[in-house]
């Protein structure tokens, strides 16, 4: 993988929130909503393949990474992700985007296109639902009620949560037994999982368990009848957190969408399989009107 060459910038946002943000690449843009468990270093293949042709803009998330915290410790929820990603934007002077989200940032995505469809080109829609995403864990119906209350719990004591995951991401064993265990694929680039295992090191843990708790509330699923842009959905087959069959009942929504689904790929697809998944979005954007900025 060539090296990304990453420019960070800072914005204030509606409520006077610190953001970080950053920029590479040159084209037409493409906005990364990152998942929680990473900043744009999970883009990192994607970035490296078409960052000669597209123009990437990704931010980090209110309160984690190198954003900082909102003044009300309650403004985490989509609703405010989604104005942040909207101030970034203006800061850069784009209109329109290419949104390209994985796990969370599905959620941020689509809540993007309701409040702000005109801003919205083009969705590819990674390993994530449109909302309620506690309801689709394990396909067990039970977890809808079994994730909150052990977010609850987490809250409770952020500092014993953040030891532990301090801990657990420091061990140079995790990744091998996230594989025995089907957390992750055998092909998961270890190298970049670790440089995004060693970004836990210094998050707020209880803004990002609050984050988690907002994410749980938010739905989406009403909007996919009225998304009218080109819209890809990738999903792994072994992806135990946002199973296919969400994948699948969300293509079933979008007029048009398309669907990719990974053998083998659980809930890091783009960092399991990246030359698949860059191929197959480098030709759903020719395909589908988001041509690239190559000469």
């Amino acid at each position: 993988m060539k090296q990304v060459r990453v420019e960070e910038r800072r914005v204030a946002s509606f409520d006077g929130t610190e953001l970080a943000y950053h920029v590479t690449g040159e084209g037409p843009p493409i906005v990364l909503a990152n998942g929680l468990g990473g900043s744009w270093k999970a883009w990192k293949h994607q970035i490296a393949y078409l960052g000669d042709r597209y123009r990437f803009i990704s931010w980090d998330y209110r309160g984690l990474y190198r954003s900082g915290p909102p003044s009300d410790p309650d403004a985490l929820g989509i609703d405010a992700q989604v104005k942040d990603v909207l101030a970034v934007l203006d800061a850069e002077g784009v209109e329109r985007t290419a949104v390209l989200g994985w796990s969370m940032g599905v959620q941020v995505a689509l809540e993007l296109f309701r409040v702000a469809p005109e801003r919205v080109s083009t969705l590819v829609l990674v390993n994530g639902v449109a909302g309620r995403p506690w309801e689709t864990v394990l396909n067990l119906d039970s977890m809808k009620h079994v994730v909150p209350r052990a977010l609850g719990a987490a809250r409770a004591a952020p500092g014993l949560v953040g030891a532990l995951t301090r801990r657990v991401t420091s061990w140079p064993e995790t990744v091998g037994w996230a594989k025995r265990l089907g957390l992750a694929g055998r092909t998961l680039d270890e190298e970049l999982w670790a440089d995004l295992a060693g970004s836990f090191q210094d998050l707020d843990m209880d803004i990002y368990v609050r984050t988690l708790e907002k994410l749980g509330l938010h739905d989406a699923w009403a909007t996919l009848e009225h998304v009218d842009v080109p819209t890809l959905v990738v999903a792994g087959d072994r992806d135990l957190f946002t199973p296919r069959s969400a994948a699948e009942r969300m293509v079933r929504a979008i007029r048009g969408a398309e669907l990719l689904v990974v053998p083998g790929g659980t809930h890091y697809v783009a960092v399991e399989y990246p030359e698949l998944v860059n191929l197959r979005v480098e030709k759903f954007f020719r395909e589908r009107g988001w041509p690239s900025g190559a000469v």
